[in-house]
């Protein structure tokens, strides 16, 4: 008697557990006879594996899975491929991919939301592309300095522009959207929520709309503390005279800068007087400082035998980004803890990063980036 009573209680537990609301994913991957297909939670604290399968001849899958408690990220991965959607509730979402172009060419059903990272992914994709090809260009020599410069800028404006009022403003309540703020380019964030106002606005539009619905949720938290640092880190500061200090000034007329490197060594601006200086303003954390540094490499790596000296001020408000991206440049590399705020970059008329100026063996200032048509040529002209 008490055996039975056992084996029933084990089979009602068990049914509990099974009555739990589950989400499905199922689908098709073709040409991919024997590849393992990997179920995998997008989770904030990163990738979380939940199942998998071994593909057979017609590529077929079923995965379930508990649902989430508020609208969550996963991902099919073959290999190194990768799709993303998202999650909702219990709904039955249907994925058909071929395995050889696994993270493009495939169909969604059964979730809008999936549908439009989809959409995002592809035009993230043909970002990537067209970047890929300014790179390029520029180091055979196909385009100029300015011409990169102006083409990577239009290029990144457009991209923001559109996703900002189809996928983020149209409707910050969606996944979609969430997706959006986090997309990247040369593995740097497109909209940067820590120095940009401007893309600070399109993560408060998400935040507060995922903090009506989902209060509760860890990434309502997470995007809401995002903000509030990106505030912080971008909030005016008092207005105050700026006043320069007469030993700002050297001695041939450029405006000094003095700053520490992340050992904690001190760079003066007027110490590489007798060498031909690049003085860059710029954020790591910006998708842009990545081919902007090739051209940088390029020239470095050229001239630098000749004089040429690269003096690198990052405007980062995040010190550990700065840190770890900067280590293994071959040139001098500095940090303001003011950020966009920064005196020196104000007294160097910096509008926008990156921004770039060329001073002569003298110390003197020489031309600022929007003035020159080619950076290559206006370095060696100096040399």
């Amino acid at each position: 008697m008490k055996k039975i009573c056992f084996v029933a209680l084990a089979a009602l537990v068990l049914s509990a557990c099974n009555s739990e609301p589950k989400f499905k994913v199922e689908g098709e991957v073709s040409g991919a006879d024997g590849k393992m297909l990997y179920l995998e939670a997008a989770a904030l604290e990163g990738i979380v594996p939940l199942d998998s399968v071994k593909l057979k001849g017609d590529g077929s899958f079923s995965f379930k899975q508990t649902r989430p408690v508020s609208p969550e990220f996963y991902r099919l991965r073959v290999d190194d491929k990768v799709i993303n959607f998202s999650v909702d509730s219990t709904e039955t979402i249907g994925l058909k991919a071929p395995y050889t172009d696994f993270a493009t060419a495939y169909t969604v059903e059964g979730s809008a939301n999936s549908t439009k990272i989809k959409e995002l992914t592809l035009k993230q994709v043909q970002l990537q592309n067209e970047v890929n090809e300014l790179v390029k260009k520029m180091q055979a020599h196909q385009i100029g300095a300015d011409v990169f410069e102006e083409k990577l800028a239009a290029l990144m404006k457009d991209y923001k522009d559109e996703v900002k009022t189809k996928y983020i403003f149209a409707a910050p309540n969606t996944a979609a959207a969430y997706f959006a703020l986090f997309q990247k380019l040369n593995n740097y964030l497109i909209f940067d929520p820590l120095n940009s106002k401007d893309d600070i606005k399109c993560f408060a539009a998400v935040a507060t709309s995922l903090n009506n619905y989902y209060p509760h949720a860890d990434r309502s938290k997470n995007l809401y503390n995002i903000v509030i640092k990106g505030m912080k880190n971008t909030r005016t500061p008092q207005q105050k005279v700026l006043e320069l200090p007469e030993e700002v000034i050297s001695e041939t007329g450029i405006i000094d800068i003095s700053l520490r490197d992340m050992k904690g060594n001190t760079h003066k601006l007027s110490d590489l007087k007798g060498k031909v200086v690049l003085l860059d303003f710029t954020i790591y954390q910006s998708a842009a400082s990545a081919p902007h540094n090739f051209l940088l490499n390029d020239l470095y790596t050229k001239y630098k035998d000749q004089g040429l000296v690269i003096y690198q001020v990052s405007l980062d408000a995040d010190e550990h980004f700065w840190k770890t991206t900067a280590d293994n440049l071959p040139w001098i590399s500095v940090r303001d803890a003011n950020g966009i705020y920064s005196n020196v970059a104000a007294m160097y008329n910096v509008k926008e990063v990156p921004s770039l100026f060329l001073i002569n063996r003298n110390s003197e200032l020489s031309a600022r980036g929007e003035t020159i048509k080619d950076l290559d040529a206006a370095v060696k002209a100096l040399l």
